[in-house]
C-alpha cells in the first residue's frame, strides 16, 4: 500500500486526460487563457497505461477520467478499457460536462466506466450560459437522459456554489430527487483570482437547512472521494457536501492528481509535484518508477491552505485536472 508522512493511504489517482474544455466556467478556465499544454507533452495512453499499472501495483484501486473536458480527448473510452484490464484497479469513473456525453454514454459503459460525476452548476440557461460561458443546458440535459439510458445509476450532479446560483439548491434538490440522482454541493474553490470573485458561499448553513427539511441522515456511497453524504431515510435522496473550506477533509485524503503533461500533484491547494513525463520519456524501468512514486507521497503536504492564504495559488482547476 501506498501511505504518506501522516499514515493516510493514498489509493485513488484522478486522471486528467486534456486541459481543454468546450466551455469557459470562470473557476476552471476564465475565458480568454490561452496557456494550454501542448499536445505532443501530454502522456501518450501508452505511458498512462504504463505509470498507472506501476500504480496499481503499488496499491490503486480507484482511477477517476478528468479534464478539462476528458470527452474532448479522442479514443478516451479506449483509455478506459485499457485501466480498467490493470490487475488491482477495481473502479474507474469519470467527471464530466455532459455535452458530448449523448454520444459517447454507450461506449464508455461497454468501456468499463462505472460511475459518471456531471457538473451543472444551474438549471436556469441564462445563469448556466452565464457561468459556463456557453449555451448548453438542453446538451447537459440530453447527455443526462443519454447515460441513464446506458445504465449508469446512480449519476452524481455536482454543483459549485456561489453568488450568481445559491438561490436555486430546492430546484436542483427536486430536479435531483425526481431523476433519481445524487446531488453533490461544492464550495468554490479559490483557485484563480476569478474564482475568488464568483462569490464563495459557506455550505453548513444549507447543510442544516436540508437536513431539517428532509429529516437526513448520515449515509455512504461508493466512490473513495471527499463527499459527506446525508440521506432520506427511505433513500429516496442523497445529498453529499464538497466542503474544502468550511470543513476541510485533508485528514482522510486519500488522493493525488496527474496532470495530462504527467505531473502528479500531492495536493489540490498546494505546490507539491512529481514530473513523471520526464522520467517516462528518459526510459525509466519499472523499478524507477516505483521509486518515484513512493518518492512523491512523502512530498504530499498535511493540508491545503485555502482559507489561511486564498490567493497563494494563481494555476486554474483546468490545469491540475479536476
Amino acid at each position: 500500500m501506498l501511505t504518506d508522512r501522516f499514515g493516510r493511504t493514498i489509493e485513488y489517482l484522478r486522471l486528467s486526460v486534456t486541459d481543454r474544455c468546450d466551455l469557459r466556467c470562470a473557476y476552471c478556465i476564465p475565458e480568454g487563457f490561452k496557456g494550454f499544454e501542448e499536445p505532443e507533452h501530454w502522456l501518450t495512453f501508452q505511458e498512462v497505461e504504463r505509470l498507472l499499472g506501476v500504480f496499481a501495483r503499488l496499491g490503486l484501486k480507484r482511477v477517476r477520467l478528468t479534464g478539462g473536458e476528458p470527452l474532448l480527448r479522442r479514443h478516451v473510452a479506449d483509455l478506459a478499457r485499457r485501466i480498467a484490464a490493470l490487475p488491482g484497479v477495481e473502479d474507474i469513473s469519470l467527471s464530466t460536462n455532459a455535452t458530448q456525453l449523448a454520444k459517447m454514454a454507450v461506449e464508455l459503459k461497454a468501456a468499463g466506466v462505472t460511475r459518471l460525476n456531471v457538473s451543472l452548476d444551474s438549471l436556469r440557461a441564462e445563469t448556466l450560459s452565464k457561468i459556463s460561458g456557453r449555451p448548453v443546458l438542453e446538451q447537459v440535459l440530453a447527455g443526462l437522459a443519454a447515460a441513464s439510458d446506458a445504465g449508469f445509476a446512480p449519476i452524481k450532479i455536482n454543483m459549485v456554489v456561489m453568488r450568481d446560483n445559491a438561490d436555486e439548491i430546492d430546484a436542483m434538490v427536486d430536479f435531483c430527487m425526481t431523476r433519481g440522482y445524487v446531488l453533490r454541493l461544492i464550495e468554490l474553490m479559490p483557485m484563480g483570482e476569478t474564482a475568488r470573485r464568483m462569490g464563495y458561499v459557506d455550505l453548513q448553513p444549507i447543510k442544516r437547512q436540508l437536513q431539517r427539511r428532509f429529516g437526513l441522515v448520515d449515509t455512504v456511497l461508493s466512490g473513495g472521494g471527499p463527499a459527506r453524504y446525508l440521506g432520506t431515510a427511505d433513500g429516496r435522496f442523497t445529498v453529499g457536501f464538497i466542503t474544502p473550506l468550511s470543513q476541510h477533509f485533508c485528514e482522510t485524503c486519500n488522493r493525488v492528481r496527474l496532470t495530462v503533461d504527467g505531473q502528479l500533484h500531492l495536493c489540490l491547494g498546494q505546490e507539491e509535484r512529481m514530473d513523471f513525463r520526464t522520467l517516462l520519456r528518459a526510459g525509466a524501468s519499472d523499478d524507477d518508477l516505483e521509486t518515484a512514486i513512493r518518492r512523491a507521497m512523502d512530498l504530499k503536504p498535511e493540508r491545503h491552505e485555502f482559507k489561511e492564504q486564498p490567493d497563494k495559488l494563481i494555476r486554474f482547476m483546468n490545469m491540475t485536472g479536476g
